[in-house]
């Protein structure tokens, strides 16, 4: 039987909306994952993460919302499927994969990449 694992993140992130949005396709490109989806006016992408040995790919869910002028509220949801016998094997690695994403974008904000 299968189901999905699913883990949020939900940051306050100190860069304006716009800089995030264009950093994020960049990111998603040297993890060499594939955007699957984009709306630019509502700044929600979908993205799917490569697999693994035992794993199912995950699917993140990025949303960006303006708090201010140099705030924005980003909220990662992914999710993965998962089956009895996976779940062992994926344990903790759709988390990892969000915090892959969080890290590499972090990266490219700063100008560490």
């Amino acid at each position: 039987m299968a189901y999905l694992k699913e883990q949020k993140e939900n940051l306050e992130v100190l860069y304006p909306l716009t800089t995030i949005w264009e950093n994020i396709p960049k990111a998603i490109e040297k993890l060499d994952w594939k955007i699957e989806e984009t709306n630019e006016s509502t700044h929600h992408l979908k993205v799917k993460t490569k697999g693994g040995f035992i794993s199912y790919p995950s699917k993140l869910k990025i949303d960006l919302s303006a708090i201010d002028e140099k705030t924005t509220k980003m909220l990662v949801v992914a999710e993965t499927p998962v089956t009895t016998i996976t779940s062992v094997a994926d344990y903790g690695r759709t988390r990892e994969r969000i915090d892959q994403f969080i890290t590499t974008l972090g990266k490219l904000l700063s100008g560490k990449s």
